[in-house]
């Protein structure tokens, strides 16, 4: 019997256990889920993505915690997926929810998940997409993205979320890494957490010359204001969010920019997942010829080398031989 109109309606109701099973489900692979995500889909759209990046050590975690207390309070609903480190013995997220926000633990509403990068170092993985398109679906008015904090390949969570909140510290260098990584060129929202720290005030007024040197480049309706923030004492958490809703309403004054990131957001998640199905088809059509294995010898006997055997197998399979 298909379970998946049953699932479905639940997840539509905003049952908290449906919604566990299924987003376990998703992580796992499970085939099924998969068909159930298909039917979720067309009734998302509604959520607020709130992307919030930075390197580690930052705060990410206390502002976020900061964050669902706040939208708790204005009466939100709030959706979290918190990207973990992976471990390296269980594979699983070494950083869980319900120990850096388990006092919303009991709060139905609020849906906290926790998922493992799995070596994924893009700041978002399929399954975190998965987990936001659940939290949509169950009418969840925010989803708050908290990414692991790698660096610079970070810049993923830009195209998934609506508003990017890019946080630092001062003492990290973060100021001079931003630009090395891009990051500041994502950013919607800048925040210097940590704000009772000497050279907090530098890292601020860094932070606004080089946004002037950018808007000399070309000026963009949006300008990213620069947000002092204390996450652990609650300072500056009104604030960040009188931000984000100027971003909101900012987005859906102007339908050009809105539009824009809601292509970018689906052109990111078809994209992986376009490259997650044909590595996974490729992978077992190796495996199931032999052909890996062949190619692996091949490589080890220096007869061979990684750079070409790849070339020549893809220009084989999908250039038609």
């Amino acid at each position: 019997m298909d379970k998946t109109p049953k699932v479905v309606e639940q997840i539509l109701r905003g049952e908290v256990r449906a919604a566990a099973r299924l987003m376990r489900e998703l992580d796992d692979g499970e085939p099924a889920s998969r068909e159930i995500l298909k039917n979720l889909y067309r009734h998302g759209g509604r959520a607020h993505i709130l992307g919030i990046t930075g390197f580690p050590g930052v705060g990410k975690s206390t502002l976020t915690d900061r964050l669902i207390q706040y939208l708790r309070r204005e009466g939100k609903t709030v959706g979290v997926v918190a990207v973990d480190p992976t471990s390296p013995f269980s594979g699983g997220a070494i950083l869980g929810d319900r120990i850096r926000m388990q006092r919303h633990a009991l709060d139905e509403g609020v849906f906290i998940r926790s998922l493992a990068t799995r070596g994924h170092f893009g700041g978002l993985t399929a399954s975190a997409r998965a987990v936001i398109t659940v939290l949509d679906a169950m009418g969840k008015d925010y989803v708050l993205v908290e990414t692991v904090g790698v660096g610079q390949d970070e810049v993923e969570i830009a195209a998934t979320a609506y508003t990017t909140i890019v946080v630092t510290v001062p003492g990290l260098g973060d100021d001079i890494q931003a630009i090395k990584a891009g990051i500041l060129e994502v950013a919607d929202i800048l925040v210097v957490n940590k704000a009772d720290r000497e050279g907090a005030s530098r890292v601020y007024q860094d932070l606004l010359r080089m946004l002037e040197l950018r808007a000399k480049g070309g000026e963009s309706a949006w300008r990213p204001p620069v947000l002092l923030t204390q996450a652990k004492d609650d300072q500056g958490i009104a604030e960040l969010m009188g931000a984000v809703q100027q971003h909101q309403e900012f987005l859906q004054g102007d339908q050009a920019a809105f539009q824009a990131a809601r292509i970018s957001r689906v052109r990111q998640e078809f994209l992986e997942l376009l490259k997650e199905g044909v590595f996974r088809q490729l992978l077992r059509q190796l495996t199931a010829d032999g052909r890996l294995q062949g190619v692996l010898q091949e490589i080890l006997a220096r007869r061979n080398d990684p750079y070409s055997a790849s070339e020549a197998l893809i220009q084989d399979i999908l250039g038609g031989g």
